[in-house]
């Protein structure tokens, strides 16, 4: 998350952070606004809702709870080096590719 947000904000855009935990003082440096949850890897179900589009870039198990809860919600997912559910899920090469197929899920 860290990263994705570092290069929103390098492109002068704004980040949103949902956090896992109540205390926003951990939240990176590159977050414009952060969401303190308390509520652990249940937060991930906020995370999911709050997008119309998810892409998922590499992770591990609790990328699979994000693909997994979008899918059971309806968002379209996008997956940039991470879990690939065959049909379900949307797989790309490059972030160029993703914020195609992002566009591409929306129409």
């Amino acid at each position: 998350m860290e990263a994705a947000a570092r290069g929103v904000k390098e492109a002068s855009g704004v980040t949103i952070g949902i956090l896992p935990d109540e205390d926003r003082g951990r939240a990176n440096e590159y977050l414009t606004y952060s969401i303190a949850t308390g509520a652990g890897q249940a937060r991930n179900l906020a995370v999911v809702c709050s997008g119309a589009v998810i892409v998922a870039v590499g992770g591990e198990y609790g990328t699979l709870s994000e693909v997994g809860l979008a899918l059971k919600v309806g968002r379209p997912v996008i997956s940039l080096g991470s879990w690939d559910l065959g049909e379900h899920v949307t797989v790309v090469s490059t972030p160029d590719e993703a914020i195609m197929a992002a566009f591409v899920a929306l129409l």
